[in-house]
């Protein structure tokens, strides 16, 4: 036993010897931007736990369905495997009667019953940091449930606005003020409701070591709220982090909400082009490269944006594709090679990975299937793969070399890494001549996805790319092997023979 340790740990520092020193400069301090996001309602994820299915009914798309904290620690591997640095979850607190999506809050201070008790979240915690994954859970601030019991305690009656619906999108102070959905809605301006919030807010902190908050309704909330939510929270964690949910319909000054230190915003407007451009075939990359143009006009940060495809709030992608009459698979590795890619934090909704299928509320909100096809699951573990090993795809600079209806060159360069990435959203095959102007000449592209290898020649570079292919690629010197990796593999293979040789002695 003790030699077959000696020769595991072997293989394991020939292998990890053989990495690239960036990706190990880059897991010792790694930021927010380096992160990409599972985002889960916890409902429909998975039932890990049958006592608490009370009154579940599997067939009711508004009622419970049975997911639970259990269910996600049960499929935390699944999740860790295919990339994903961090998860997103619904709200966890005490909610109404049939408030299976977490937003109909009765008590900020207990976990609803149907998810789990709080020590078995606190266990959920602990298992994705013992995986080094951080966890963001939903703090809804802006309402509460009808029968939430300070909506008929006279003496709370001033942490309440009058009811009256949201009429206008466009005014602020309509949105602050107005009801959403019939939820009363809270008044932050009152010192007793900010102080209840932030202070439980704190609470589950100290409580659970939670790395972040998602703020639904962001927009919804005076910013002079968030600014001291944010202050107070983030004293009792380092690098702890908030993310702004918007309403999707309604815009917001991004640069208001990050002065009042919300670090994120999910990016509506990027999404909206996102799904434009990748629902179909042969469609313009052109204004996705203007979104990243204005968010860096408009953003403090614009590498911290949540840039997402679809979210519980909205229809999947995967319906905008079927609309189209396109392949859903194709579509969606396409899309998510640009997400992972591009500037900002990737979020991906639970199903996306099987491309489930689903409309409008509660449609959008299936039950997750493990026992779909493991293609596309393969694709994203890949991309997974890619992002956290190449500091240049989530902290590089980012250029647009190449644009045509659906064929699209971009490089990302940090500290002397280049990696291109090409992306050939067309129904034909296509090639692209880079010259010395635009990446340095007299090396080689060496692709991480498919394998290709592109030389130089004459100081230009000729990508050439079947449809519904994408391929990253870095840069690096010609003709050169990678002797380390070399070495490692046939080291690792000679040990494993001794192995064998030494099982079968063993026998005789």
């Amino acid at each position: 036993m003790k030699k077959i340790i000696i020769s595991l740990f072997l293989m394991s520092f020939f292998l990890v010897s053989a990495l690239p020193a960036s990706a190990a400069v880059k897991k010792e301090n790694r930021l927010w931007q380096d992160e990409s996001i599972y985002s889960i309602m916890i409902d429909r994820f998975n039932d890990g736990d049958v006592k608490n299915d009370v009154d579940v009914n599997t067939k009711n798309p508004v009622a419970y369905n049975g997911g639970d904290f259990q269910g996600i620690i049960d499929k935390l591997d699944y999740i860790h495997d295919m990339g994903f640095t961090a998860i997103r979850l619904t709200p966890i607190f005490d909610n109404a009667v049939n408030g299976y999506h977490g937003y109909w809050v009765n008590d900020f201070y207990k976990t609803e019953e149907h998810f789990g008790s709080i020590k078995t979240f606190q266990k959920l915690v602990n298992e994705a940091h013992k995986r080094k994954m951080k966890v963001l859970i939903d703090f809804v601030a802006n309402n509460v449930a009808e029968s939430n019991p300070w909506v008929n305690d006279s003496s709370k009656q001033n942490w309440f606005h009058p009811k009256k619906d949201v009429q206008d999108g466009n005014n602020q102070q309509d949105l602050e003020n107005g009801w959403v959905n019939g939820l009363p809605d809270l008044n932050q301006d009152n010192p007793d409701v900010k102080k209840y919030l932030i202070d439980a807010a704190k609470w589950w902190i100290k409580k659970t070591d939670i790395d972040g908050y998602s703020l639904p309704e962001v927009n919804y909330v005076p910013v002079s709220f968030w600014s001291d939510f944010s202050k107070e929270v983030k004293q009792e964690k380092k690098n702890f982090f908030l993310l702004g949910v918007m309403d999707k319909n309604t815009p917001a000054d991004l640069k208001k909400y990050e002065d009042a230190g919300i670090d994120s915003m999910f990016n509506y407007p990027l999404s909206s082009d996102l799904r434009g451009a990748f629902a179909n075939t042969d469609q313009s990359f052109s204004t996705l490269y203007s979104d990243s143009k204005r968010d860096l006009n408009q953003s403090k940060n614009p590498y911290l944006l949540a840039n997402f495809m679809d979210n519980e709030n909205t229809v999947r992608f995967t319906r905008d594709i079927v609309d189209k009459k396109q392949f859903p698979g194709a579509r969606w590795e396409m899309a998510l090679t640009y997400l992972y890619t591009t500037p900002g934090i990737p979020v991906v909704y639970y199903g996306s990975e099987i491309a489930l299928n689903g409309g409008d509320i509660p449609d959008n909100r299936k039950q997750m299937n493990f026992r779909a096809d493991k293609d596309l699951i393969d694709y994203i573990t890949k991309l997974g793969e890619l992002r956290n090993q190449l500091p240049s795809l989530t902290r590089g600079t980012f250029e647009m070399l190449y644009e045509r209806n659906g064929m699209a060159v971009y490089k990302r360069y940090y500290k002397g890494e280049t990696a291109i990435i090409a992306i050939n959203n067309t129904e034909k095959s296509q090639n692209v001549t880079l010259t010395d102007k635009q990446i340095e000449g007299g090396k080689e592209l060496r692709g991480l996805f498919g394998g290709d290898l592109v030389p130089s020649k004459n100081n230009k570079y000729t990508i050439i790319l079947d449809r519904d292919k994408a391929e990253i690629y870095v840069l690096a010197k010609k003709g050169g092997l990678n002797i380390p990796l070399i070495v490692s593999l046939v080291v690792v293979y000679l040990l494993f023979v001794l192995f064998l040789i030494k099982v079968k002695k063993r026998k005789k």
